[in-house]
């Protein structure tokens, strides 16, 4: 599983992040974790608002910090 957290390394996007990881380790799941600061790969994926979240390729959470609970939910779906 890939996930991405695409921002450009603000205090929103580190938080995401963090609430990232936490979901991860907390579910006890393989995932290639990556931080996409760079604008232009980040505009090349269609995302206006950052910070967001993409799981394997797909747009999942844009423009707000999704918290520990949500991105669980994400991931356990995936």
């Amino acid at each position: 599983m890939k996930v991405e957290i695409l921002g450009t390394g603000c205090m929103k996007c580190k938080r995401l992040a963090k609430n990232v990881e936490k979901a991860v380790s907390e579910l006890g799941i393989s995932a290639d974790i990556v931080k996409v600061e760079d604008i232009t790969a980040i505009m090349e994926r269609d995302v206006m608002l950052t910070p967001a979240l993409m799981v394997d390729g797909e747009l999942k959470v844009s423009g707000r910090v999704a918290d520990v609970a949500e991105i669980k939910a994400i991931l356990g779906g995936a």
